[in-house]
């Protein structure tokens, strides 16, 4: 039901009460289906100049029909207009049905949130993850304790947070996936959406899997006595020593302590494996527990946003509930007050290293989580006129106040550990990553009374911290799949999703060997990191440079009603593309030196590691190779075609939609 904008004929000249035909498909007329109703999702005609064209909206946002046939925007003797009542004659080519065809199918009532509080729920339950629980409380104290929230705040104001508000800005007012919004903003760099799904898939290959530690862990512990709290068990070997049993222990510089024996020789049993070399077998208990994980992950999104954002009512909500019981517990541990002066004494001089602010700025980034494409599928479901300025506050508030939060439950047990054991916290903190988690506190946690409780409450927190995260992540490739190719997908999305489950399952079976937590550590390093720095930093410049600061200023405006202000602008344009540039750049110049339990990775494995992150944002030179390769014209033509948006979005205009060009 739609007209070029370049077409000089009028829909007027269909016969009134009869239906236009394009390229054999109906075009009904647009007097006989105008129709107000209450419901904005349904089809309503747009409202314009009366010699302007006619377009139908739904809030899905549907193709501009002056885009000709190939899609390309280019405009020949062959084009998609619709005859009118004189007898014109016209060229048209088998690409302008399909894509006709495809406008039809994409004219269908989109989903939308059932409340807004699902929303905001989804999103912070993706913000806060496991990396708020472990990530955070480390990087703090390694970089000057207090000190290191001066550059973590500044970080979040200037960077972190207006990317944010960029990212749900633009999924709600254009309404599409990571892929296809690009034909609204600027075509060249569609490969941005290609390389955003394939980091989701990376990061679902290695994610998961510490889920299905947690998960193991959390089976373990429905016993009397947790089994990693004794030396008696058939993994243990001669150097475990219980330095909390009621027997004088001396620990020594050989000593292991069950907690970590448990995690490293039944959980992932390294012992196995000799490194990346040689991986070993597959771990069938930790394979069932993945599997357990996927259905659960299947069945909560399977449906689409109505369902997944029932689910976070519990997976978002619960973890709060542990933490605060689990900080009330940790402030009457004896030794507590020691982890707390640990975490938070602040080390001036740190502050001149250029690290620390490497630190702040990589944190606050992969805490917020711009660039993996979630933020544009969930505020994509969301109404045309939502205040997405106010969300992206309060939910950069909650997950900055929920990563600080976090660091006190933390490190009241490790001044806990540190008092029984008559160390320093130093000491005690050494363990970085799930470590921290699978060992120190797993280990803290079972040498407190009623320890059974507080292991099945914390591991259970793990798991919903992990699992709206992961429900996040595959939304942001489904949407962007399903927005890309509605004519496939939009009525398959439940087989759609079992397969990509099944895809990000048999991906994760490396991380399931014995040698598996060697993987899973070079992945978290080198898959995302670099990678998804690259795109936001390429989304930046496309959305500020490209598209024009003033142009996605204005589409705030349509949506909230007031133009954002010069901090908001100045940041967009300048600020946050160069904080990007300064941490992909420190990334780069310093790889990490990767190191695991006693395994030192070897060099080849470092450019491993940077093939895979390649892999994904090798995408977006070649689509921009490809794009300007089969759009016709001059070089110069061919470039100004592939940065012009494609298609309009459109708008809502009371009860009736109009087009934005």
């Amino acid at each position: 039901e739609t007209e070029p904008l370049t077409s000089k004929k009028d829909v007027s000249d269909c016969n009134e009460g009869e239906d236009c035909k394009e390229n054999g498909l109906p075009v009904r007329n647009p007097k006989s289906a105008l129709r107000l109703v209450e419901d904005g999702n349904k089809v309503h005609p747009s409202q314009g100049d009366k010699g302007g064209a006619a377009q139908i909206s739904n809030g899905y946002s549907g193709v501009q029909s002056s885009v000709p046939c190939n899609g390309m925007g280019e405009v020949e003797d062959a084009q998609c207009t619709a005859p009118a009542a004189t007898t014109t004659t016209t060229t048209t080519s088998t690409t302008c049905g399909a894509e006709g065809q495809q406008q039809l199918m994409e004219l269908e009532d989109r989903e939308t949130w059932s409340k807004k509080i699902d929303f905001l729920l989804s999103v912070i339950g993706y913000a806060v993850d496991l990396g708020n629980v472990w990530r955070f409380p480390y990087i703090c104290y390694q970089n000057g304790g207090g000190a290191f929230l001066i550059p973590y705040t500044i970080m979040a104001i200037f960077g972190g947070i207006p990317l944010f508000y960029m990212e749900l800005a633009l999924g709600q007012y254009h309404r599409n996936g990571c892929i296809s919004i690009w034909r609204k903003i600027c075509p060249i760099f569609k490969g941005i959406g290609f390389a955003i799904c394939i980091i989701d898939l990376y990061v679902a290959s290695y994610y998961n899997t510490i889920m299905a530690w947690a998960f193991y862990y959390l089976v373990s512990s429905f016993t009397a006595q947790l089994p990693w709290t004794s030396c008696t068990n058939a993994w243990n070997t001669g150097n475990c020593t219980n330095y909390f049993s009621k027997d004088n222990v001396s620990w020594s510089l050989h000593s292991i302590s069950p907690a970590e024996e448990f995690y490293t020789r039944q959980v992932l049993q390294v012992h196995k494996s000799n490194g990346l070399d040689n991986l070993g077998g597959i771990s069938w208990q930790l394979t069932l527990c993945l599997l357990l994980i996927f259905t659960i992950v299947y069945f909560s999104i399977w449906k689409g946003v109505k369902t997944s954002g029932k689910v976070v009512w519990v997976t978002a909500t619960f973890p709060y509930i542990i933490l605060f019981i689990l900080l009330v517990r940790g402030a009457t541990l004896p030794g507590a007050w020691r982890g707390v002066l640990y975490y938070l004494k602040p080390d001036w001089q740190k502050l001149l290293a250029t690290e620390v602010w490497v630190d702040a700025a990589a944190q606050i980034f992969f805490s917020l989580g711009p660039g993996f494409g979630v933020l544009l599928a969930y505020a994509s479901y969301n109404k045309f006129h939502n205040n997405c300025y106010q969300d992206a506050l309060v939910t950069s508030t909650v997950n900055c106040v929920t990563s600080f939060v976090s660091g006190f439950v933390i490190f009241t047990v490790l001044g806990y550990m540190a008092e029984m054991r008559n160390e320093d916290v130093s000491e005690v903190a050494k363990d970085t990553g799930p470590s921290l988690l699978f060992i120190t506190y797993a280990e803290a946690i079972a040498n407190m009374p009623a320890s059974t409780f507080f292991a099945i409450i914390f591991f259970l927190m793990l798991l919903t911290l992990g699992l709206d995260s992961t429900f996040a992540g595959l939304e942001g490739v489904i949407t962007g799949v399903l927005d890309e190719f509605p004519h496939v997908w939009s009525k398959r999305r439940e087989l759609f999703v079992l397969g990509l489950t099944i895809i990000c399952f048999l991906g994760s079976l490396a991380t399931l060997t014995f040698g598996g937590a060697y993987v899973v550590k070079l992945f978290e390093e080198y898959a995302t990191g670099p990678a998804v720095l690259t795109v936001v930093f390429l989304e930046a410049v496309a959305v500020a440079w490209f598209y024009g600061i003033t142009q996605f200023c204005n589409d705030v405006k349509e949506m909230l009603g007031f133009t954002p202000g010069w901090y908001w602008r100045v940041c967009w344009a300048a600020i946050s593309p160069i904080f990007l540039l300064f941490v992909t750049c420190s990334f780069l110049s310093n790889p990490p030196e990767l190191r695991l339990f006693d395994y030192n990775y070897p060099y080849w494995t470092t450019v491993v590691g940077y093939c895979i992150g390649t892999s994904s944002i090798i995408c977006i030179p070649i689509y921009m190779v490809y794009r300007l390769i089969i759009t016709p014209g001059t070089l110069k033509e061919r470039i100004l075609k592939s940065i012009t948006p494609e298609t309009a979005t459109e708008i809502p205009f009371g009860d009736i939609r109009m087009n934005a060009v």
